[in-house]
């Protein structure tokens, strides 16, 4: 009786050359894929978090924002803690998003900064589902900033893709004209620096405060003025469980304080 042939295996169709080959090139794609969408996009982040991280120099006055991210904050403890040794000097505090979301947080961090001796501001999260004027009396409705505190922010780091950038720094423009119009203030325009220099770059700005976002640098890539920096958002401070950002002033206490509702000239003009 003739003997069968065996069937050669999936394995020993191919060279083990062919196999080791193989192996070596999906490892690669493993490892390209990983940096691509993961590491190099916060390789700055990465390196922060491990040890390297590097505070603005010739800055004195320091300060954090938070949201319910935060959780539950220990303000006694918070309300000595120091960064480079100096104490925090302002907090900013997420408010409100579009036309219908308000921080879980927010009212109980808002009356705790101003309780613990801290100078607070209070800031909206742009959203592109809702038009500007709903969003900027939903603001104003939840939030009733008092003398002493920051101007009102809007937090903005989207475009709608579809939306032509003349109407949407019109759409800008309608908040803060209502904002300003309430509390005869310009509000702070928080963003990062490619988005300022990409949609907000138009002399009708400038006249606004800027607080820029620009992570693990010497320096702000923007040569406009500015009046913040968030420069890192991997921050640890007694008193808050996990990161926080930090952000430096650009000037010194008593310019913070001018800039302050109450404390300002166009304030007093129209009082």
């Amino acid at each position: 009786m003739p003997r069968r042939k065996k069937k050669k295996s999936m394995l020993s169709r191919y060279p083990s050359w062919a196999w080791w080959l193989g192996g070596i090139l999906v490892v690669g794609l493993y490892v390209w894929a990983f940096n691509f969408f993961f590491v190099s996009p916060t390789g700055f982040r990465w390196r922060a978090v491990y040890g390297d991280r590097k505070y603005p120099e010739g800055y004195m006055i320091h300060g954090i924002d938070i949201s319910h991210y935060q959780g539950d904050i220990d303000w006694s403890k918070l309300q000595n803690a120091t960064i480079k040794g100096q104490p925090l000097g302002f907090i900013m505090i997420k408010a409100t998003e579009g036309s219908t979301r308000m921080d879980d947080n927010f009212n109980d961090n808002f009356y705790q900064a101003r309780e613990y001796g801290f100078i607070r501001g209070a800031y909206h999260f742009w959203s592109n589902k809702s038009s500007a004027r709903q969003q900027a009396y939903y603001f104003l409705k939840q939030v009733h900033l008092e003398k002493g505190d920051l101007p009102p922010v809007l937090d903005i780091e989207s475009k709608p893709k579809e939306q032509s950038v003349e109407d949407f720094q019109r759409d800008v423009l309608t908040w803060l004209h209502i904002v300003e119009d309430k509390y005869h203030v310009k509000p702070i325009i928080y963003t990062y620096y490619k988005f300022k220099k990409r949609y907000l770059s138009d002399q009708r700005f400038d006249n606004y405060p800027y607080w820029i976002a620009h992570y693990y640098v010497d320096r702000v890539e923007y040569d406009g003025k500015w009046k913040f920096w968030q420069h890192t958002d991997v921050g640890q401070l007694p008193g808050i469980k996990g990161y926080v950002d930090f952000n430096i002033y650009n000037g010194s206490y008593y310019d913070l304080q001018q800039l302050t509702i109450g404390n300002n000239d166009e304030f007093n003009k129209a009082r």
